[in-house]
């Protein structure tokens, strides 16, 4: 046997021991158990971590259905009102702060977690991964996510186009001001196709996250680690605008009329974030479900993301 054949044989139980505490527990009786990998949650807009009709619903059937899992849903405030209240009226770059301190702390989370975004929870926990890479972030799921931002209402579309306008005119004048920006949540992913330049300026959460003012290397390593990016577009979605920024598209600049897809964008073409090469790399996913925002059945999340994504 050669030299090297003897130091193969030496440390292959060695290696087989190390691979394996890494996928393998141990349960009170000494068996041993596949470990699941913890997920963190975000809500959206005017919910809350815990109601029963929402996060926590969701949050049994991810202990239904991935026996032992430790699910974190994240709040911001001292109860589920504040939780509620914060997420229109507490600066955005705060309560990512806030997070990434809570989830570095929490030892259940220091291998690493999956993370499932709702709607706004899905920029903001792509925000997470790309500024606080530890506790590592694996799979990011955005359900609903506004990743290039708003330019409407929720349910403008049911209402007369003349009166939508009317109301994004006044958001045109008032979403960029150092008030607004700074207290009102929806205002720090408002994205103006009109004013480009005056978003980028003045956007104290998108655009930075975006890499639309220069290219931060860090956000763009950090996001890269993910293993999966996925994102989910509702068709009949009712509550963002456009529908296309739930799959990192947006608005063609200069106007609000024609959309593009993420890889027709600067972001993408200029691989600002990275997600291009992570494209390439079979990173990023986008489904879709022809329902409205946030509406889908327990076993489409079973079938689509529990089962390809969190297990």
């Amino acid at each position: 046997m050669s030299f090297r054949e003897s130091v193969a044989v030496l440390l292959l139980p060695l290696l087989s021991a190390l691979i394996c505490s890494s996928v393998v527990a141990e349960d009170n009786n000494g068996n041993r158990t596949r470990k699941i990998t913890p997920v963190v949650m975000w809500h959206g807009m005017g919910d809350s971590c815990c109601f029963d009709y929402s996060l926590g619903q969701i949050k049994k059937i991810l202990e239904q259905h991935m026996t032992g899992v430790y699910v974190k849903s994240i709040r911001i405030g001292n109860n589920e009102i504040e939780d509620v209240e914060n997420s229109y009226f507490k600066n955005v770059n705060e309560q990512v702060s806030q997070v990434c301190e809570e989830l570095a702390n929490d030892e259940q989370l220091r291998d690493g977690y999956n993370a499932i975004g709702f709607s706004q929870g899905g920029q903001f926990l792509r925000a997470v991964a790309q500024r606080c890479p530890s506790p590592p972030m694996k799979n990011l799921v955005s359900l609903g996510g506004q990743h290039q931002g708003v330019y409407g209402l929720p349910n403008c579309a049911s209402l007369q186009h003349h009166f939508c306008d009317y109301l994004r005119r006044l958001l045109h004048y008032t979403a960029y001001s150092k008030f607004v920006q700074e207290k009102l949540v929806q205002a720090e992913y408002w994205h103006d196709p009109l004013k480009e330049n005056e978003y980028k300026k003045y956007s104290i959460f998108l655009a930075d996250i975006n890499n639309e003012r220069f290219v931060n290397e860090t956000y763009k390593t950090n996001l890269k680690k993910l293993e999966n990016f996925v994102m989910v577009k509702f068709e009949q979605d009712s509550m963002v605008e456009p529908k296309i920024t739930e799959w990192f598209g947006f608005y063609k600049p200069g106007q609000a009329v024609e959309t593009q897809t993420l890889q027709e964008s600067d972001i993408y073409i200029e691989d600002r974030l990275g997600l291009k090469e992570m494209d390439e790399a079979g990173k990023l996913h986008f489904l879709s479900i022809d329902a409205n925002h946030l509406q889908f059945t327990d076993m489409w999340l079973v079938e689509n993301i529990i089962s390809k994504f969190l297990l």
